[in-house]
């Protein structure tokens, strides 16, 4: 009897080194996907190398615009992206999407904050409040840039959400004589306009958190929220109406702000014949969650210049060792779910 009670105990202090060593993705091959936005190539980089501690054979990540990525998760061309914006991506998605895809955890629930902001100097020199203030004259002026009598928008490429709702904003509220949506790159068009207000000129932009604009450009020291003119929901937009107002914005012209767009839950999106054969890899994904001030850190980095994947890799391994506690409590779970 004392040496089965010796073995069972030897077999107890054994099974947590056993259960890290597990590796139950071993010999399976996974095609992620990732947004074309850089802010999010930092949580695709950490699911990525959660993955690949499973043992999984992560492969490089397709980037791929938000229509394209629903399409191809539907025909299992990849298997995953820890990029989906929700409630806004349903839109995006094919009809049986359903039937072929799902929806799990969430990297930052209601975390995605969006809106417009302008300059502090220019909300003060003309009071502006909302995106109705862009038909007056005067204002339409001072953030002409370009000369063709309109006010510049920095604003999103086609294929991004935002910039359905932003062409959806123009329509609905009467603004498409009074400003023009500049549709290039984003993050060259902001720096660009970054530059352009560090000599003096105003700003006038479409941005989100986490993003490494609001590190670069402080709401309420340099640039203010501002409101539209009412909240006009997409059908889309509906279910989470109540998230198009936002109170405690700080660096808002008011309070509660009406932002016009949903503060979205960031989440894991994947294929559901991949996620039924490897429950590790979707116990993880369910798990997954990423602090915004993580995020926003990470993005700003980027911004000063460590934007490599090289660089990016280096912030993972970081971040996994100041977080390495949690992290190891969500592989753990994920083995836990094969033992």
């Amino acid at each position: 009897m004392q040496r089965i009670l010796l073995v069972l105990l030897m077999l107890s202090l054994a099974l947590p080194v056993f259960a890290g060593q597990l590796k139950p993705g071993k010999g399976v091959k996974v095609q992620p996907a990732r947004a074309t936005w850089n802010t999010g190539y930092f949580q695709e980089a950490l699911v990525r190398a959660g993955l690949k501690e499973l043992g999984y054979q992560v492969q490089k990540p397709k980037e791929l615009q938000n229509p394209l990525f629903y399409q191809a998760l539907a025909f299992g061309d990849v298997d995953y992206w820890a990029n989906g914006w929700f409630p806004m991506h349903k839109e995006h998605m094919p009809k049986d999407f359903n039937e072929k895809g799902e929806v799990l955890g969430y990297v930052v629930k209601a975390g995605g904050l969006q809106g417009y902001l302008v300059s502090k100097r220019e909300v003060d020199k003309f009071n502006i409040q909302s995106l109705d203030d862009f038909k007056r004259p005067e204002v339409k002026e001072a953030f002409d840039r370009n000369g063709d009598g309109k006010a510049d928008l920095v604003a999103c490429p086609p294929g991004w959400g935002c910039e359905i709702t932003i062409s959806y904003h123009l329509d609905e509220y009467g603004l498409n004589d009074h400003i023009n949506p500049i549709k290039a790159g984003y993050t060259a068009s902001m720096a660009d306009a970054l530059a352009g207000y560090n000599t003096g000129k105003p700003v006038f932009f479409y941005t989100w958190a986490p993003n490494w604009t609001i590190f670069k450009f402080k709401p309420g020291k340099d640039v203010m929220w501002i409101n539209v003119p009412e909240i006009k929901p997409r059908p889309v937009e509906m279910e989470a109406v109540d998230r198009m107002t936002v109170a405690g914005v700080e660096g808002a012209v008011s309070d509660p702000a009406k932002l016009g767009f949903v503060v979205a839950d960031i989440r894991i999106v994947g294929n559901k014949k991949f996620l039924a054969a490897n429950p590790a890899a979707k116990k993880f994904f369910e798990l997954f969650t990423l602090p915004l001030a993580d995020i926003n850190e990470q993005n700003t980095r980027m911004q000063n210049g460590e934007k490599s994947q090289k660089d990016i890799e280096r912030h993972v391994l970081e971040w996994i060792e100041k977080n390495q506690e949690r992290w190891d409590g969500w592989l753990d779970a994920a083995r836990g779910v094969v033992l």
